[in-house]
C-alpha cells in the first residue's frame, strides 16, 4: 500500500510517503506556519523523490483535529481533494492521537496537549496497547483545572505528557514526565504507519475537521440566531 500522510494541525508541518511498512520519505518542519503555501510543494518534492505519481497512491491519512482552525482545515481540504480526485482511500486520525503515537512503551498512559489559550487545552488521555495509543479519556476542549480533576483517578500511575506549549506544565501532577524535542513533534511517518490499519471514511464529501469547539464564525452565527437549530450554520433560503 502506497500512502501519503500529512499533519498541519499546529505550528509543525509533517508529511510522509510510505509503501507498506517502509518509510520512503518524510519532512517535518517548525520554521513557519504558512502551511497553505508550503504543503503542496513539499508533497510534490517527496513524491518526486520516491519516484511516485499521484495515481500511484492508494491511501491518504490525515490528522484532522483538534488544533489550529486554519491548520486542520488546510490538511483536511487537501486530503479530501486528493482522495476524491484520485479515487483512493481517506483515513482521518485524531491530531492528539497522532502525537501520542510517539510513545510506544506498553501500558503507558500518554497525555498529549495542545494549547487552546486562556488556560484551556485540547487534550485526551491514551494508554499504549499493542504498541499504539488507545483512548482512555476522549479528546476534548477543556479548562486546565477541569482536566486535572479528570486525571485525578489516575494519580497512582505515571503519565507521559506531550505538549505544543509548556507554560502550563508547572500545574501538572508530579506523576507527569514531560517529553520534549523530537518526540514532542507530530511525525507523519508514524501517522502513515498507523493509518494503514484503519477503516477509511465512507463519505469523503462529508468528512470535516474535528474542531472540538465552535469556530468564531459559528459562535457569531449562534449569537445572531439563538432560536435556530445549532446543527447548521448555513443560512436557509
Amino acid at each position: 500500500m502506497k500512502v501519503l500522510a500529512l499533519d498541519t494541525s499546529n505550528r509543525p508541518l509533517s508529511i510522509a510517503v510510505l509503501e507498506d511498512a517502509n518509510i520512503l520519505a518524510t519532512t517535518t518542519t517548525t520554521t513557519h506556519q504558512k502551511h497553505a503555501q508550503y504543503l503542496l510543494p513539499i508533497i510534490n518534492d517527496l513524491m518526486v523523490d520516491c519516484g511516485f505519481q499521484p495515481a500511484d497512491l492508494d491511501r491518504i491519512v490525515v490528522a484532522y483535529g483538534p488544533g489550529s482552525y486554519t491548520g486542520i482545515r488546510i490538511a483536511t481540504a487537501t486530503a479530501k481533494v486528493l482522495a476524491f480526485t484520485l479515487g483512493i482511500d481517506l483515513v482521518g486520525v485524531s491530531s492528539l492521537q497522532t502525537l501520542a503515537l510517539n510513545v510506544t512503551t506498553e501500558g503507558q498512559l500518554v497525555n498529549p496537549m495542545f494549547d487552546a489559550r486562556n488556560q484551556n487545552l485540547f487534550t485526551g488521555l491514551y494508554r499504549i496497547k499493542n504498541g499504539v495509543p488507545e483512548v482512555v479519556i476522549p479528546d476534548q476542549h477543556v479548562e486546565l483545572s477541569d482536566w486535572l480533576a479528570q486525571l485525578a483517578k489516575y494519580q497512582d500511575e505515571s503519565i507521559v505528557g506531550l505538549a505544543d506549549a509548556n507554560h502550563f506544565t508547572n500545574d501538572l501532577p508530579n506523576t507527569f514526565t514531560m517529553i520534549d524535542n523530537l518526540d514532542n513533534l507530530p511525525q507523519a511517518a508514524n501517522l502513515g504507519l498507523y493509518g494503514q490499519h484503519l477503516t477509511p471514511v465512507q463519505d469523503i464529501d462529508a468528512f470535516v475537521p474535528n474542531y472540538l469547539r465552535l469556530t468564531k464564525a459559528e459562535a457569531d452565527w449562534q449569537k445572531l440566531h439563538p432560536e435556530e437549530d445549532s446543527n447548521s450554520y448555513v443560512e436557509k433560503i
